[in-house]
């Protein structure tokens, strides 16, 4: 676990008022649609779990659909324990394939059906997996045994690290391993499907996730990068998703890449078509209230960006967000980390916009080509009600943050400039996080026949604040044509099914009729009907009320 950052005396008294937040200014937020500042590159698209079996259990499969049908743009998907063996029945933080065994003899016996009926959810609505190479099949191990751990909430990570984190006893088994995994893909779904993927191996080399050395990772990347292209030439493979402070990690590791000895060709260099790492927040809890740290995630942003800019070679290399969330334990619920009580309320969805609004300006500043930020999010099959797991939806029912994600899909072209009198600058969140009154902001696309506003009133302290005014000045929409407004917010009252199932008395058993009502609570939905807006001189403004942790989407559309 990392250490709660040093508080200054003035922060630390605001954190221990009960007062709300103090408000100086209405809030006026300004988006100019002439003026571009970007793409709106997709990168809210991905998403990722450790529990790859739930893919295809009944709420895994509902819940996959419904991400599928966020935009247009491809879903990508990354999960945890695809090579790991056993017999496919899923636990917290665990789950496997059991692709790979061996016979008396020791001859390599390949079983691809668990792996095909996750992949084949994917393919089948149009998603793509970012496939993560890993871990490490019982009969490869170096150290087998024991080799299932018995995790459970409340227990330390290090236990984690049994006989599926260590390197192979054979590479060349592990080679072929890979190799016929990645040629079976080719031949079920296609070439020139599988070459629209992303191969990765492993997770969090830097910590419990890894049992070998730094050079016995490196060794395993050469021999997994060779095993893929020679399957697949044009596939593309990278790494190292390293966590937390993994800055020396991924320094060893691009240096192996760019200028050591590939441990199977003998040649300088090793394949590397894009750089995962990932990007936590911190959350406590001070004097009984959640405290949200955005500042956290967005430095592990910037400290691995500049590991990567050491590196000219790699400019314009693309990048991933391997995990990028509030914090680092999904499968953590509020009953043994208090902290996570921000999961299941508007609190996890404000913060997700805010956040990802601040990601796109990182990567501006820093010109990365940033492909993905993977949240870390799915869901759990078969556990309590709103259980305060870091998820997208609860027993079939989606939480509030999915209805951000299906915000961001309605989102499309280039980012336009946005100016706030109440949204703190990217250098304040860097260096204070969001600690003093609300961060009131906005960010903000144009396409070719609509628009976008994404606004939020967000802060990193979990407690009531001021119902906010805000005027959304709009300007540069196009002139001689009619043009429609229609708004979705999320809040207390409106797409928000925890706050509905509260109401029903936080049931465990929902009837049938609960349920349904419930689903329908947790889709997005207008909150008022569309209407003709008047522009002057492509100019018009719209007064707004943002609760605390409310999240709102402007969408704008026209005709001639």
């Amino acid at each position: 676990m990392r250490k709660l950052h040093r508080v200054d005396l003035l922060i630390y008294l605001l954190l221990l008022s009960s007062v709300a937040f103090s408000q100086t200014q209405p809030a006026v937020v300004k988006v100019d649609f002439s003026k571009t500042v970007g793409h709106m590159t997709p990168i809210w698209s991905w998403f990722g779990y450790d529990e790859p079996n739930f893919t295809y259990m009944k709420d895994g499969k509902k819940l996959l659909t419904e991400m599928a049908a966020l935009s247009p743009a491809p879903v990508y998907v990354r999960t945890h324990n695809l090579m790991t063996s056993g017999d496919g029945t899923p636990s917290l933080k665990w789950g496997s394939t059991n692709m790979y065994t061996e016979d008396a003899k020791g001859k390599p016996v390949y079983n691809w059906a668990i792996v095909d009926s996750i992949f084949d959810a994917y393919v089948s609505r149009k998603m793509k997996p970012l496939a993560q190479i890993g871990f490490m099949p019982e009969a490869l191990s170096t150290h087998p045994q024991p080799y299932k751990h018995d995790w459970k909430p409340g227990d330390r990570f290090k236990k984690l690290q049994t006989g599926w984190t260590y390197p192979p006893k054979d590479y060349n088994k592990w080679s072929e391993l890979v190799y016929h995994w990645v040629m079976h893909c080719v031949a079920r779904y296609g070439k020139a499907e599988v070459e629209s993927w992303y191969w990765e191996l492993w997770n969090e080399p830097n910590g419990v996730y890894w049992g070998g050395t730094w050079q016995e990772f490196f060794k395993l990347y050469d021999h997994t990068a060779n095993a893929v292209q020679r399957a697949l030439p044009r596939a593309r493979i990278g790494g190292c998703n390293v966590t937390g402070n993994g800055m020396n990690f991924l320094d060893a590791f691009l240096k192996h890449c760019v200028s050591d000895t590939n441990y199977v060709t003998g040649k300088i260099g090793s394949p590397l078509d894009m750089i995962l790492f990932h990007a936590k927040g911190l959350p406590n809890v001070i004097n009984g209230k959640v405290v949200m740290d955005v500042r956290e995630q967005l430095k592990n942003i910037t400290d691995n960006f500049a590991v990567i800019a050491k590196y000219p070679q790699l400019k314009n290399i693309p990048v991933i967000l391997g995990e990028s969330d509030p914090e680092g334990c999904a499968a953590c619920s509020m009953a043994t980390n208090p902290e996570n009580a921000y999961r299941n309320g508007t609190m996890f969805s404000s913060y997700t916009a805010a956040s990802f609004a601040r990601i796109y300006e990182l990567t501006d500043r820093h010109q990365k080509n940033l492909l993905g930020a993977v949240s870390w999010s799915f869901e759990f099959e078969n556990q309590p009600w709103f259980g305060g797991f870091r998820d997208l939806a609860t027993n079939g029912v989606d939480k509030p943050v999915l209805n951000v994600f299906r915000m961001f899909g309605k989102m499309s072209g280039k980012r336009v400039a946005v100016r706030s009198n109440r949204m703190y600058a990217l250098d304040s969140v860097l260096q204070g996080s969001i600690r003093n009154q609300s961060d009131i902001g906005a960010l903000a696309a144009i396409d070719k026949k609509n628009a976008s506003v994404l606004v939020w009133n967000y802060h990193d302290i979990d407690q009531p604040g001021a119902l906010d005014s805000v005027a959304v000045q709009l300007q540069g929409l196009p002139t001689g044509k009619k043009v429609f407004l229609s708004q979705y917010v999320i809040d207390k009252k409106h797409n928000n099914s925890y706050e509905v199932w509260k109401g029903m008395g936080s049931p465990q058993n929902p009837s049938k009729e609960q349920v349904n009502i419930l689903e329908k609570a947790g889709t997005l939905q207008m909150t008022e009907e569309k209407k003709e807006i008047k522009l002057v001189d492509g100019k018009a403004v719209v007064n707004l009320k943002l609760e605390s942790q409310s999240t709102m989407l402007l969408e704008i559309d026209w005709v001639n």
